[in-house]
Order: structure tokens, then sequence, then C-alpha cells
């Protein structure tokens, strides 16, 4: 089991890589049948004739697999707990067959005044593809638990 993290774990500047994560061409139809059915998300024909020359993964799918990742690559005590976005971006699109990694940065840190138990953090989260381009960046704000404090 991967030991939690803890907000003194967590200093502005610190870096975490993630794993690599696949993108499947069933999983960018199925997600978007569900949640996004636009015909350059679930039509591979269809797609080809569209800005996207091409099938390509919705935003919020891109979102939902950088939350996996995120959840992965930053086991904190007690979750990752947001509290909102001050950014995000998909400046390219995924394509089935991408491989995504995520990059988190810290970078804001500081004890919360309303809850003794933790801090808040500010995040940076580059999700790139496999030839090192940004696919997203989310700027989100997350609370963390002190070490050895009680919630």
């Amino acid at each position: 089991m991967t030991e939690h993290l803890y907000f003194e774990d967590l200093p502005v500047g610190r870096h975490f890589l993630s794993r690599g994560m696949t993108v499947e061409a069933d999983a960018v139809r199925a997600f978007a049948t569900e949640f996004d059915p636009q015909p350059f998300h679930t039509d591979a024909v269809a797609a080809e004739n569209s800005l996207f020359k091409g099938l390509a993964a919705s935003g919020w799918h891109t979102a939902a697999m950088t939350m996996r990742l995120i959840v992965e690559t930053l086991p904190l005590a007690g979750g990752v707990i947001g509290a909102g976005v001050d950014e995000l971006r998909w400046p390219r699109p995924v394509r089935p067959g991408d491989t995504l990694h995520i990059d988190i940065e810290v970078l804001e840190a500081r004890i919360s005044r309303s809850n003794p138990s933790g801090g808040w953090l500010k995040l940076r989260v580059t999700t790139l593809n496999q030839d090192a381009q940004t696919v997203q960046v989310i700027v989100p704000n997350i609370m963390a638990t002190l070490r050895g404090v009680p919630a």
C-alpha cells in the first residue's frame, strides 16, 4: 500500500510525475456517447470532416483521466478534496493511442484559518502526451491534512 502524503510533504515547487495511461478509441467513444455526444468524439468518419480532422477525446474525458492520475500520483491522507479550479485549458486534442502522463507542481501552500487540521494547496497539473505536448492544464485548489492533527 502507498504511504499517504500530508500537507508538510508538499512544499511549494515540489513536482510529482505519474505513470503513463494509454487512451483507447473504444473508451473515447464510450465516454463521449454518455457525456459529450458530439460526432468528433463518437464517430471516426464524421471526426475526419471536423475541426479536429480525426477522432478526439472529449476535454471532459481528458479531465477525468487526469483526475485518475492525480489520485494515483498524489495519495493524500483523507483523499484529494477539491475546492475549485482557477484554470482549465485544452491546448491540443487527445487522440486514441496517445499515452498521457501528468506533472503536478505545488504552486502555493498555506495553513487553513478555518480548519486547523489542514492546509490549502494550489497545484498546476499539466497533462502531456507521449510527445511531451501539453494536452491539458488545470490549476486546482485542494485541501491537504496536516500530519498528526486529528481531522
